[in-house]
């Protein structure tokens, strides 16, 4: 029997799982780190909070499975977005990675703009300059702190840092380079036209790979201290959503899914890159070799619900320490007691600015409607309502793009509530239906290792093998039509506040 590990790098934890070449759990591991906020819109971690992580979680999941380390073929890792890593001559950490959340680099957005041009932006980027991407970021840092600018040597993303310091290699993937907006989409690679437009050496820049080749083996030190052999590879791997993509097997034309994780997106398969032309979703190379996708994102999804736990309602943070439930557990029982519409509740996800699609870093959270009769369970309800209609925002975009699917996958921590799921399906008016695996990015980044290894003959054919559906919400037709209205409210609200947002920025 053969094995392969995937490498979930997210923005509160690394997961690591081990999986068999039949896609089965071995086991797991997982290590939470901070989230780092200077300032209000700011986001950054520390890189070497990501490396400690996976090399910890690797260690864990070799050293309880009791399998072989010579049986552990390969390593994908999925990774969170747009991060930016720098790294001086000595490949040293020049400061905090400002991750992809952050939203200080609304001028260098502009800067960037006027440098290219919005029309050759959007040819070869296939999007407008957004605050979320790493090309802001690299201006900022210019900008503002030169002499961190002046000891650059070498430019990574998340889980191209922790690759380095896996195999010594400066690489990264098609899909993940897609949304350092420095990439030429439809060649698949670096644009030498933006980067000579921005003054960003090339030579900064790591090797471009498709996401299942194979981009190095583990260094000695590394493969010593996991318990593995410097025989395993190491695959290009993938952004986060683009893995989560390959683990629920949307992998053709027609296919998509909505992961609800810290953010949420709306994602679909294409085998040609179609642009919107207002810019509000994106259009990345996808990890399956000479193919792309299209995907709307919200910043704060799952975020939304942890802050409402962490922030105003801690009780169920206290009935999980006595209990051993989950606190998301009793919060989704008591939200499914909570009629739909939240009892005239609506709530906007804006609390990190927003992407799809607005492309507003100023909008945030508002609770509307709010009155005395209110409770707790009513306000979480509104919360995961109003996400899905976020979310639901990115979907109208997608079907104006003629990007039609007939049922939508779901996959990340908050796809695991059926409630949320039932909202989701009734919103959509499509049935909503997960998978039997529940390790999306990871079992994804997995299935990257095991083509890379030879495993699997390539990655369509891998996921045909081992996705297997499981549970699916249909939606309802009397949700959908009060849905329907809600949505329209729900709208209607960022358009009447967004010269506010402004305001209240300036303020």
């Amino acid at each position: 029997m053969k094995y392969l590990i995937g490498v979930d790098l997210g923005t509160s934890a690394t997961k690591t799982v081990l999986f068999d070449e039949a896609g089965q759990v071995i086991t797991s591991a997982a290590q939470e780190y901070p989230l780092l906020q200077p300032e209000n819109g700011w986001a950054e971690q520390d890189p070497h909070d990501w490396r400690d992580a996976t090399t910890a979680t690797i260690r864990a999941v070799v050293k309880t499975s009791g399998v072989a380390a010579a049986d552990i073929k390969g390593i994908g890792i999925s990774g969170q977005m747009h991060g930016l890593v720098m790294l001086d001559e000595k490949d040293e950490v020049i400061r905090p990675s400002i991750i992809w959340c952050d939203q200080r680099t609304g001028e260098e957005c502009k800067e960037i703009t006027e440098r290219v041009g919005l029309d050759r932006l959007m040819a070869i980027t296939a999007n407008p300059a957004l605050t979320g991407f790493t090309a802001s970021k690299i201006l900022w840092v210019r900008n503002h702190e030169p002499k961190n600018y002046a000891r650059c040597r070498h430019i990574l993303l998340p889980k191209d840092y922790v690759r380095f310091t896996m195999t010594g290699v400066f690489a990264t993937d098609v899909s993940d380079a897609s949304g350092m907006q420095l990439l030429d989409i439809p060649k698949r690679a670096w644009s030498q036209e933006v980067l000579d437009k921005l003054d960003i050496p090339r030579e900064w820049l790591p090797e471009v790979y498709e996401s299942p080749e194979v981009t190095g083996h583990l260094t000695k030190a590394f493969a010593e201290a996991t318990g593995l052999t410097e025989e395993t590879v190491v695959v290009g791997g993938a952004g986060d959503n683009a893995a989560a993509a390959v683990g629920t097997g949307v992998v053709r034309e027609g296919r998509a899914f909505t992961t609800i994780g810290t953010s949420g997106v709306v994602f679909a398969h294409m085998n040609a890159p179609h642009i919107d032309t207002k810019g509000r979703v994106h259009t990345f190379c996808c990890a399956v070799p000479g193919a792309w996708h299209v995907m709307g994102v919200t910043q704060a999804a799952g975020l939304s619900l942890r802050w409402f736990r962490d922030n105003l309602a801690e009780c169920y943070k206290r009935r999980e320490k006595e209990t051993g439930i989950d606190a998301y557990a009793f919060m989704n029982h008591d939200v499914a007691e909570v009629p739909r519409g939240s009892r005239r509740l609506i709530y906007l996800p804006y609390l990190m600015g927003e992407r799809t699609p607005h492309l507003d870093p100023d909008c945030r959270g508002v609770f509307f409607g709010l009155s005395a009769i209110h409770t707790k369970q009513d306000m979480m309800r509104a919360v995961m309502e109003g996400v899905s209609y976020s979310l639901c925002d990115c979907q109208e975009i997608l079907r104006e793009m003629q990007v039609n699917t007939k049922a939508m996958m779901a996959c990340g921590g908050g796809a695991r509530s059926e409630v949320w799921r039932q909202m989701l399906a009734d919103m959509y008016g499509c049935p909503v239906q997960t998978i039997r695996a529940k390790e999306g990015p990871a079992l994804g980044a997995a299935i990257l290792a095991g083509v890379g290894a030879g495993v699997f003959p390539d990655v369509v054919t891998a996921c045909e093998r081992l996705i297997e559906p499981d549970a699916v919400c249909r939606p309802d037709a009397a949700a959908h039509a009060y849905y329907e209205k809600g949505h329209k409210l729900y709208q209607k609200l960022y358009a009447s506040l967004k010269d506010s947002f402004q305001d209240l920025a300036a303020l």
